[in-house]
């Protein structure tokens, strides 16, 4: 090796160094923003790896890809008298280059959890898109609602229709498309929203006052039925 691949390997590896220094305060700082959240809103903060609460939720969809499936940085506790967890969540998926070499993905992510008292089928309502557009066109129907707007903003699909029409009343409806970014799954006892990245602190209290919207706009007589 020449001296100028010898400064090339050098670059790289301190370009690696400071990646993992970095990435390892990063997270210290992430855990302390969120211990401390937890503690002003009087929830418990837990940073450990959790597989457990991976396999007791993954009845969600969000929750059941790849491998290697666990939920870190939980927040649980009560939260203005609804049961709710949140927490970063992890799993990989693999592929092959071009060369036949397997590569591993990391996929990080934030989910919201608020308890249900009634075991409900399975909901979910997420922004259309391409992928909703080609499962349609593969006989994946989307239930259609009143209003057309909505309908043309976010995919609604659920083996239980009146169930879907009951959730999608229009003070629901009117809320989600003033907040497009949500998407939500409810299923036995859990309503969840779950987003594509992990949240900072500040967004994380945020979501959780839109987790609680959005669990008030759902009929009350859906909870009293026997």
């Amino acid at each position: 090796m020449d001296g100028s691949g010898i400064l090339i390997f050098i670059f790289f590896g301190v370009l690696v160094i400071v990646a993992v220094i970095y990435g390892a305060w990063a997270a210290k700082k992430r855990r302390a923003e969120l211990s401390g959240l937890a503690a002003r809103l009087g929830l418990r903060f837990d940073p450990e790896d959790d597989r457990g609460l991976a396999d007791r939720f993954e009845f969600l969809d969000h929750l059941a890809q790849g491998d290697n499936r666990y939920a870190f940085n939980a927040l649980s506790g009560e939260y203005q008298t609804n049961e709710i967890l949140v927490f970063d969540y992890h799993y990989e998926t693999h592929s092959t280059d071009s060369k036949g070499r397997r590569q591993t993905h990391h996929h990080y992510f934030s989910f919201f959890i608020l308890m249900l008292p009634v075991a409900f089928p399975e909901l979910r309502i997420t922004r259309e898109g391409w992928f909703s557009k080609i499962a349609q066109a593969f006989g994946y129907d989307d239930i259609d609602l009143e209003s057309a707007e909505f309908s043309r903003a976010f995919c609604v699909r659920s083996k239980d229709k009146k169930f879907a029409y009951d959730v999608c009343n229009s003070q629901m409806m009117e809320y989600l498309l003033a907040n497009r970014d949500l998407s939500i799954e409810i299923e036995c006892g859990a309503l969840a929203l779950a987003f594509d990245s992990r949240l900072s602190a500040q967004e994380i209290e945020f979501n959780l006052q839109r987790l609680l919207e959005i669990r008030l706009r759902l009929p009350e007589y859906l909870f009293t039925k026997v």
